[in-house]
């Protein structure tokens, strides 16, 4: 039979259906393999994991798309807070435990990993840091062994860059450093504060570092009891060469040997002799004195200065610097650590950072300020020199430039650091100096005098929180006849040593080695807290419950509380970091003895009434004499009956200054926030209130009560409190008052604006309800449409599906092949 002829039109159509089909596929084809390459890039991205959410901002910026930067918000595991977590009978075997409320993060942080094709871990460059690495690479099953650690001294583009490329191992004798460390801890606290709660109260703790900080503020304490003040006389002299400046020397002779004075009567007989004497010029000596500048800034120092110069204490002085290390947005720069890593006893300086410095100041200053080499600062036999001194990460970014991103105290505390750091790398100051030897019959004076001769260093730092003045002395020769003025004898007091400040503990924790810099700020506050030390007018004395504490402490734990034992601790914890010993040997070491002395003193102590201190204040409500007790704001009033009578009051502490309103006494009294100011004792019936502290004796000029202004640095300004009186012409207290009303009128202003209408209040609700429910209709219909239209996408897809099955089982009539 003939084969029937296939029609020219549906050829046609039939090749044109196999060529759309053939196109389609490709286009599939294509969309799959984007797809999959788009899946591909996202795998292909890094992960980075720091320690704060500001840090992460930071890195992600410099890092680009190739990178995620996600936060662990410091340590993810650590010790069980409801038992002692150490397994003393294997080998000291820590129990870590997911800190509670961080399970979203860490299901976060393994959602991340799990589709990084790398996991860089990037915690701080310490011991601490080293420690939260590790914890982190056990949650999210990563091998320490491997090259998944990476460090970086500050936050800049090219330090965090070159950091990943250069990846190492988690250093575990640092890890068994920071995990000896908390065990130590751990055991001190959590067996021996125990005891204080059954032998003294509940809520009292001590602590190796902190009991020892405690014995230090209780010794200094005993030392200033003890002492016993003695008299003593200086004889200064007022001289004169002819009609030049008039110059003072100090009587420091008789017949050759060193003048003693104890009393008035021996000093009077002197001044009597003396003028009969005539005072000649014996000797004169000139020369230079140069001052080097000091090294940059450690931790410790760092704090030092801030409390110093700035009146920080130390945990606001980290605080600020930790704020400073991880970014500020300083505008089209964007985030910018401003600072390198805070906690460092290394001074130590990259010779990026040198170059710079030098290169900035021969610019600025000139060359006569940079000296021919750079400076370079011996590290202390202690430091770990583990990375570089505090320093600005670019000296370019002065602090006039940076005051307006910052606040003002951020603002304070990176222009020292500034100042410091610039300052480490600038010539030696020069000083012109001047002695005079002055002969009055058998009496022997001398005078000294200094004048700066160039500034060097000074022109951008100070060591001390006050400049150095010059002592001009006039251009003298052997053998001048000068004319005395006039004969000052001044009686002193020998002084007990000084109760510690915060710059002068930190000062001693650190050359005694007790603890380390990054700790003191938390030391501090807790034995704060705990009632053992208080902060008064910024020094701190011990209260009779850290008395009590302590002497029972150095009865029956000596070791806890010496300064030797705690010190040499620290050295082994460093041995460990640097392998020289393994942790189980030291802890062995310590906890068998310790064991054996805490068994002993639970048997041998007996129960302490811990000191309560009874006032002449009878409560209203029950009539007995209310105690003083320490809360969190301070010391205030409780009745003893409680629970039965709950009855408190604010101590009132009494100035001897009458109210300038109704005449009544001036009560010292603290704020909410453990502020001191000064009120009426009839409030609220009077509301007269200064911050300023009152005076007992009134003004000379007008009679009016005279207050006190203390700034931050310690110096204490007196003035009268009538702004009408003479006295305050000029006076620098008006620029103060006139500062704080300003301040106060932009708080009412502020608190003003604040406060709408309530029909407008009414108003703006509704529209940002009305804006809410809008939002989510149009969300709403949006996904109904996508909805709609995936369905009829998915409809289409079938239908061609199944026409392209049909058109292939189907063939043209008469076409057998």
């Amino acid at each position: 039979m003939p084969t029937a002829a296939v029609s020219p039109k549906k050829k046609n159509t039939n090749a044109e259906a196999e060529k759309t089909a053939t196109k389609k596929a490709a286009a599939k084809k294509t969309a799959a393999k984007r797809a999959s390459a788009s899946k591909s890039k996202a795998v292909q991205k890094s992960l980075v994991i720091v320690e704060s959410p500001a840090k992460a901002a930071t890195i992600e910026k410099y890092l680009g798309d190739k990178f995620m930067v996600r936060a662990s918000m410091g340590h993810l595991r650590d010790l069980p807070k409801s038992q002692f977590g150490i397994d003393v009978e294997h080998d000291f075997a820590p129990k870590y435990i997911n800190i509670r409320g961080k399970g979203d993060l860490i299901k976060a942080l393994k959602k991340d990993a799990s589709k990084a094709a790398r996991v860089y871990l990037a915690s701080d460059p310490d011991r601490e840091g080293e420690a939260i690495a590790w914890h982190l690479a056990h949650i999210l099953g990563l091998d320490p062994e491997t090259d998944c650690r990476i460090v970086f001294n500050e936050i800049t583009k090219s330090a965090v860059l070159a950091a990943v490329k250069e990846p190492h191992p988690i250093d575990m004798d640092r890890v068994d450093a920071q995990q000896t460390r908390r065990m130590l801890d751990r055991i001190v606290g959590y067996q021996l504060s125990p005891l204080l709660w059954r032998k003294v109260r509940k809520g009292l703790s001590a602590g190796r570092v902190q009991s020892v900080t405690v014995r230090l503020i209780c010794d200094r304490e005993k030392e200033i009891q003890a002492f016993h003040s003695e008299e003593y006389w200086t004889v200064g002299v007022k001289a004169k060469k002819g009609k030049s400046l008039a110059f003072t020397a100090e009587v420091r002779e008789v017949d050759g040997r060193k003048l003693a004075l104890s009393n008035q009567k021996e000093t009077d007989a002197l001044v009597a002799d003396f003028q009969k004497e005539q005072l000649i010029v014996a000797d004169v000596k000139k020369g230079q004195r140069q001052r080097k500048p000091s090294a940059p800034f450690t931790t410790s120092s760092m704090q030092q200065d801030a409390a110093r110069k700035l009146g920080f204490t130390s945990r606001k002085t980290m605080m600020l610097a930790q704020q400073l290390y991880e970014g500020i947005d300083i505008g089209r720069k964007g985030r910018v650590g401003l600072i390198t890593y805070m906690r460092t006893d290394s001074t130590r300086i990259s010779n990026q950072a040198l170059s710079e410095t030098r290169a900035y100041l021969s610019e600025t200053f000139g060359a006569d300020y940079v000296p021919s080499k750079p400076n370079f600062y011996a590290a202390g036999k202690k430091a770990q020199d583990a990375h570089e001194g505090i320093r600005p990460t670019s000296v370019a970014n002065v602090p006039e430039a940076m005051e307006k991103y910052l606040t003002k105290d951020q603002w304070k505390l990176y222009s020292l650091i500034w100042q410091r750091f610039v300052a480490c790398q600038m010539a030696n100051a020069v000083f012109d100096t001047v002695s005079a030897a002055l002969k009055a019959g058998r009496y022997g004076c001398r005078a000294s005098g200094s004048t700066l001769k160039f500034p060097g260093f000074l022109a951008v730092y100070t060591d001390t929180s006050k400049k150095e003045k010059d002592v001009r002395i006039p251009e003298l020769t052997v053998g001048d006849v000068l004319s005395v003025e006039k004969l000052l004898p001044e009686q002193h007091f020998t002084e007990p040593p000084p109760r510690y400040n915060e710059a002068s503990l930190v000062k001693t924790l650190e050359e005694d080695e007790i603890g380390r810099p990054s700790t003191y700020a938390p030391i501090i506050e807790t034995i704060i807290a705990r009632g053992y030390v208080v902060r008064k007018e910024k020094q701190f004395q011990p209260t009779e419950l850290g008395f009590m504490v302590n002497d029972m402490l150095e009865e029956y734990f000596k070791d806890i509380v010496d300064v030797k034992f705690t010190a040499d601790m620290e050295r082994r914890l460093d041995d460990i970091a640097d392998g020289k010993t393994r942790k189980d040997a030291l802890l062995k070491d310590f906890y068998a003895p310790f064991e054996e002395t805490l068994k002993q003193a639970d048997s041998a102590i007996e129960q302490v009434e811990a000191p309560v201190e009874v006032s002449d204040v009878v409560c209203e409500k029950c009539g007995r004499n209310m105690v003083v007790k320490l809360g969190r704001f301070g010391k205030f009033l409780a009745c003893p009956g409680f629970p039965d009578c709950r009855n408190t009051k604010p101590i009132l502490k009494e100035t001897g200054a009458q109210c300038p309103k109704c005449s009544k006494q001036i009560v010292e009294r603290r704020s909410k926030r453990g502020r001191t100011f000064y009120g009426c004792e009839s409030y609220p019936d009077c509301d007269y209130m200064t911050w300023d502290q009152p005076l007992k004796e009134p003004c000379k000029e007008c009679g009016a009560l005279m207050l006190a202004h203390r700034y931050r640095n310690g110096r204490v300004l007196p003035y009268c409190s009538n702004e009408a009186c003479r006295t305050r012409v000029d006076h620098p207290i008006n620029r103060e008052i006139e500062k704080q009303r300003a301040k106060e009128a932009k708080a009412a202003a502020a608190d003003t604006a604040s406060e709408m209408k309530p029909e407008k209040a009414a108003k703006t609700a509704a529209k940002k309800t009305a804006k809410t429910t809008s939002e989510k209709a149009s969300k709403t219909a949006a996904k109904k449409t996508s909805k709609t239209a995936a369905k009829k996408t998915a409809a289409k897809k079938t239908t061609k599906t199944t026409a392209k099955k049909t058109s292939v089982k189907r063939k043209p009539k008469g076409d057998k092949a």
